[in-house]
């Protein structure tokens, strides 16, 4: 770990050039005054398309829900006119209260023995290709709702058997160890978790998870099965400091994630966390270039990136990008 911070210093210093010609702005910085509105790179078209509508009929027909509505994702049109879903299982109630989560806080319903072939039905009518699935925390669960992700993924194996599987799921406090084996066992294709912010600001943002015990869970997805693509994201704009965001790049590095999503964070409600600073699109490319550089398989880095926002297309270009290191070390 000592080798490696020394490196990754050495990495930050040769890369600060970078700095010279899309300068990342710091919170707080006078010669950037704080913003009040949305600026034009964050804004986007209400959804209007007829393929947005029957995507949105299909989710109420299966009796799913879905993270793009729960969350109030900003791309919510862009992927229901492509037919690109998030399906978040084990309802739309979660039993923590994340200062930056628009999904309702409280005590969940029963879990519903048929969501897993319902999600499987949906996914072979609307022809997915590449399929992401979360859930809301359900710590009210014995395995935090392990056992429901391993479902989902056996109901889309027998279902749709060429369609590649993305889960994204919660830290399963103080239950990870045996959610994740029952998970990785049952293989998907990716494992994402998200960070979601520096350690710093956890006991204002994420209260209710602990940083490292994230770190571990993706760290013991590798372990376990290494061929299963890692995965994870933080929000930007919410008081972060660059060097911040840089350690928590190599914490993922040093757990061997293999793909790192970064996205403006934007406050849903009036009681959630503040936007702090809308990062510009030219900061989120210096971010991505770092990011490269220490060594990610892929990254997604823009004011408008989420979890699952590309996903299908990103996963094909990660494939792409371990096979051609695979070839390249075979030499």
């Amino acid at each position: 770990m000592a080798i490696w911070g020394l490196a990754s210093l050495a990495l930050d210093r040769y890369l600060g050039r970078m700095n010279d010609i899309a300068p990342i702005p710091m919170p707080g910085d006078p010669a950037k005054p704080e913003r009040t509105r949305k600026p034009d790179w964050i804004r986007v078209k209400a959804p209007t398309s007829p393929a947005y509508h029957e995507t949105r009929k299909l989710m109420r027909d299966k009796g799913l829900n879905t993270v793009c509505e729960e969350a109030a994702c900003p791309n919510i049109g862009e992927c229901w006119t492509k037919k690109h879903a998030t399906v978040m299982i084990l309802g739309d109630v979660c039993t923590r209260a994340c200062a930056f989560c628009n999904v309702k806080t409280g005590m969940p319903r029963k879990v519903d023995v048929n969501e897993p072939q319902n999600l499987a039905d949906a996914c072979a009518e609307m022809g997915l290709e590449h399929i992401v699935i979360t859930s809301v925390d359900r710590d009210d669960l014995p395995d935090g709702g392990a056992s429901q992700f391993v479902k989902v993924i056996e109901a889309l194996r027998r279902t749709t058997p060429n369609t590649t599987i993305e889960i994204l799921t919660p830290d399963f406090r103080n239950k990870h160890e045996r959610a994740v084996e029952m998970i990785v066992t049952a293989r998907p294709d990716v494992y994402n978790h998200n960070l979601e912010t520096v350690p710093r600001l956890y006991p204002t943002i994420r209260p209710g998870a602990r940083y490292y015990a994230s770190l571990r869970l993706l760290e013991s997805v590798k372990r376990l099965d290494p061929s299963i693509f890692t995965k994870s994201g933080i929000m930007l704009g919410l008081g972060e400091e660059r060097l911040e965001v840089h350690q928590v790049m190599d914490d993922m590095r040093s757990a061997d994630i293999d793909f790192l999503t970064m996205g403006q964070y934007l406050q849903p409600t009036p009681k959630h966390a503040k936007v702090i600073e809308f990062v510009t699109p030219a900061a989120f490319n210096a971010y991505a270039a770092i990011a490269r550089a220490k060594g990610f398989l892929q990254v997604a880095s823009s004011p408008l990136t989420r979890s699952s926002y590309h996903a299908g297309a990103d996963f094909a270009e990660m494939r792409a990008a371990r096979e051609a290191k695979l070839a390249k070390a075979a030499r």
